[in-house]
């Protein structure tokens, strides 16, 4: 794969750049603030309100059955109001906010570049170097704070090496990306930082048209249906959309394993000595603590809901961290506990718009702390730095740790 191109950016000077102060990790606190616990609320509103007329105007939704019910029927329950939201930052053609038949059409020509063959790939030439990379950093030292260091900053440089993108730009893009993320608390910012990356993609894409190589970006503008091909608008939304994504939700859920794993000594301990673990590990870290708490519908005509009477075009929002930790479908649910018995979850959605991305996030995840552990034998908390800093997760939309200090043996 390329790792340079005749059309990308050189590293913008932090002194002239407008987002060289944005700091990601307080990003998407919302109005609860420091909200650490949002789980014994939901427990209440599945008992006594599960479909919650909300003063703000929208019909919450929290137990697992309804919260799928309401993603499986895409012709009820609609996607017009992401798209209304997010394609003022990922343009025309946002594939989450879609819905069919294009964005059936879309789905499946962007779906061509996530062959399970090209997954194998990418984790063995691309994840596993970038990942193996960011540990050289803090290897040798016996102690590293994970967040920081690794979980935030690696799979951005996954998507960025998955896309072609070269390395150089990174401080470009990757600021920007979460500016599109949040895009609903800085508008304008948000706004900026699509019109930037929009007007970066393009001289990519049209270099990749030319002469495609064995990259992402190159899959996607060569991918047909039918005859037919992608338009640039459509990719440009696309990596829009892949970009902040990858970057954002991948970090969070990573960051949420290991604190699973490192408050969990004996779970931990289980995964170091027994590696078949890992994928089980994996499901019960995301839904365990699911990055991305809630996502959007809108009722495409009146509907009735567990008795509750939903008029058309209301916003329908289902609850995915509630859903996930319904009861009737996990005993414990509260609990984090990698040798229950793995049932589907719904952190990754379910229905037409199930995440495109999972595999790619739950292949991260598992080849992030599988490293971790064979790099840094006996992997725990720094005892010190962990009662000084408190980490813990925290959100009330997004999830994530506040920090992970940790100690090991050095290298």
């Amino acid at each position: 794969m390329a790792r340079t191109d005749p059309m990308a950016r050189t590293d913008p000077d932090p002194a002239d750049d407008p987002y060289a102060a944005f700091d990601p990790m307080e990003q998407f606190q919302g109005v609860a603030g420091d909200l650490r616990d949002p789980y014994p609320a939901f427990w209440e509103k599945r008992d006594r309100t599960p479909v919650e007329h909300t003063a703000w105007g929208a019909y919450v939704v929290y137990p697992y059955e309804l919260v799928s019910q309401v993603l499986r029927d895409h012709t009820t329950f609609c996607s017009g109001s992401i798209r209304e939201l997010m394609s003022v930052v990922m343009g025309p053609y946002p594939l989450v906010g879609m819905d069919e038949p294009e964005h059936r059409r879309l789905r499946s020509l962007v779906a061509q570049a996530f062959r399970a063959k090209t997954l194998a790939h990418w984790d063995a030439e691309l994840v596993l170097p970038v990942v193996d990379e960011m540990i050289d950093r803090f290897a040798h030292r016996g102690r590293a704070e994970l967040v920081r260091e690794f979980t935030y900053r690696y799979p951005v440089q996954v998507i960025a090496e998955i896309l072609g993108l070269p390395r150089s730009d990174h401080p470009f893009f990757h600021p920007r990306a979460l500016a599109v993320t949040n895009v609903a608390a800085r508008p304008e910012e948000g706004i900026a930082a699509s019109r930037e990356l929009r007007d970066y993609f393009a001289g990519i894409v049209a270099e990749r048209r030319r002469r495609p190589g064995a990259d992402l970006i190159s899959e996607l503008t060569q991918a047909t249906l039918a005859g037919e091909r992608l338009g640039d608008e459509e990719i440009f939304s696309f990596l829009r959309l892949l970009l902040p994504a990858g970057a954002e939700t991948t970090y969070r859920a990573t960051g949420n394993f290991l604190y699973g794993l490192l408050t969990h000594p004996d779970q931990l301990a289980a995964l170091r000595a027994d590696r078949s673990l890992m994928p089980q590990a994996v499901e019960e870290a995301i839904r365990w603590e699911t990055p991305l708490l809630i996502t959007s519908r809108q009722a495409t005509r009146d509907v009735t809901l567990a008795g509750v009477e939903i008029p058309a075009g209301a916003d329908v929002v289902p609850n995915l961290g509630s859903a996930n930790h319904d009861p009737t479908r996990w005993e414990r649910p509260d609990e984090f506990d990698i040798f229950r018995e793995p049932r589907p979850h719904l952190a990754f959605g379910a229905g037409p718009h199930m995440c495109l991305g999972m595999h790619l996030a739950r292949m991260e995840m598992a080849t992030a702390v599988g490293r971790l552990l064979d790099r840094c034998p006996n992997l725990r908390p720094d005892p010190r730095r962990w009662e000084a800093d408190d980490p813990h997760i925290h959100g009330e939309r997004f999830r994530a740790p506040t920090s992970l200090p940790v100690v090991f043996d050095p290298a």
